[in-house]
């Protein structure tokens, strides 16, 4: 990163608003390599430098990476003035910039990445890398083979195009709930995709998303970094 202003990398560290770590620094409690610095336009060399705010040093991160096994409730947003959002349950996070990649309903639950990285999650999300998502789906009805061709070969959801082809496995023995591998982030489009042959989606939650597979350790609403080979993996996936 190389060098950026006291109160930029402070502000960016989660540490306050602009003009909060800005009284900080000229109250005095902030210290580069041990000596005291009140001007909020000093520039510091990320990584070199040690910053430290009332003893407590604060390390840079340029980019954050985290999985989240989403609960329902939660939205897929940065802020929002009604509910929890995904970004809050990151409680360990140092950038107030994290976004998450894609979005998943209120009521849907499972993997959800959670990340800074603009240019890797506009490679993730682009049309025209079709990056696979795997989702475990319950419906209300049991599905018919029938039903199974139609949505592997695409259905019409009240939009300009029906849906590229879907793949279905997994199938439970009384056909009410099975694995929905698709290729595009249409609004609602399981729950219309269902609709479209005459059943209802109950509950949905995302297993995987290209390369990421969701950690089975993950209880709904925790999260953790994600590790050198996930992100090799992700990182390859979107051509970076």
């Amino acid at each position: 990163m190389g060098r950026i202003r006291l109160d930029k990398f402070l502000a960016d560290m989660s540490l306050g608003t602009r003009s909060e770590v800005k009284k900080e620094i000229k109250k005095g409690s902030v210290q580069v390599n041990g000596m005291t610095v009140k001007n909020p336009e000093y520039k510091i060399d990320t990584g070199k430098d040690l910053v430290s705010v009332k003893g407590r040093q604060v390390s840079y991160a340029q980019m954050e990476y985290y999985m989240l096994n989403k609960p329902a409730g939660v939205v897929s947003a940065t802020e929002d003035k009604r509910d929890k959002t995904v970004v809050d349950l990151i409680t360990e996070k140092k950038r107030k910039d994290l976004f998450p990649v894609g979005r998943l309903d209120k009521d849907t639950e499972g993997l959800l990445l959670i990340t800074n990285d603009g240019a890797l999650a506009h490679e993730l999300l682009s049309p025209r890398k079709h990056v696979d998502k795997t989702y475990f789906v319950k419906i209300k009805d049991p599905v018919s083979s029938e039903d199974v061709k139609r949505l592997e070969n695409g259905v019409d959801i009240g939009e300009e195009k029906q849906t590229l082809p879907a793949k279905i496995s997994r199938i439970s023995q009384e056909g009410t709930s099975l694995c929905l591998t698709i290729r595009e982030g249409r609004f609602h489009q399981i729950k219309r995709m269902f609709q479209a042959v005459d059943n209802e989606v109950l509950y949905l939650k995302r297993l995987s998303m290209g390369p990421l597979d969701l950690d089975e350790n993950l209880a709904p609403g925790e999260y953790r970094t994600l590790t050198e080979e996930e992100m090799k993996r992700l990182k390859e996936h979107a051509g970076k």
